[in-house]
């Protein structure tokens, strides 16, 4: 395998309850931990592109590029894939369509949490972007 660095997308999609859309991923890297919609930065992509383009690919649900702001950029090594990603970390509050399990060959489940009830076993790249920025009802 060679030694690249992939860019890769995830965007926290809230809803009227404050709740964020995570998926339980499996058959895959990071397969048993739990994630925002997200993917990989294609070629001639913008970022929000990107965002918007694996948040419709995954779960159906529809994204306006005014609607996503990005909060965050983590530095993700994967020991256990030998997997280097720059991630970058999207909110979005304002979207259309409820979450559709597009991808049952990656993703279990869809699933809504609460902001103080996330799951522990949640993706790499997540746990590092919470380690530096909180889910509140104040910051979303």
């Amino acid at each position: 395998m060679e030694n690249i660095v992939r860019v890769g997308v995830g965007v926290y999609l809230f809803n009227a309850q404050h709740q964020v859309l995570l998926g339980l991923r499996k058959n895959a890297h990071g397969n048993g931990t739990w994630c925002p919609p997200g993917g990989h930065l294609e070629f001639g992509e913008s970022n929000e592109q990107a965002a918007i383009r694996e948040v419709k690919e995954e779960t159906n649900i529809s994204v306006n590029p005014e609607n996503i702001t990005l909060q965050g950029i983590t530095n993700d090594f994967y020991k256990e894939s030998n997997k280097h990603y720059i991630t970058l970390h999207f909110f979005c509050k304002n979207f259309s369509g409820e979450p559709q399990l597009m991808e049952p060959n990656k993703c279990e489940k869809w699933q809504w949490f609460d902001l103080n009830n996330l799951p522990k076993n949640l993706f790499l790249s997540n746990q590092n972007f919470l380690k530096s920025h909180l889910l509140t009802d104040a910051n979303i």
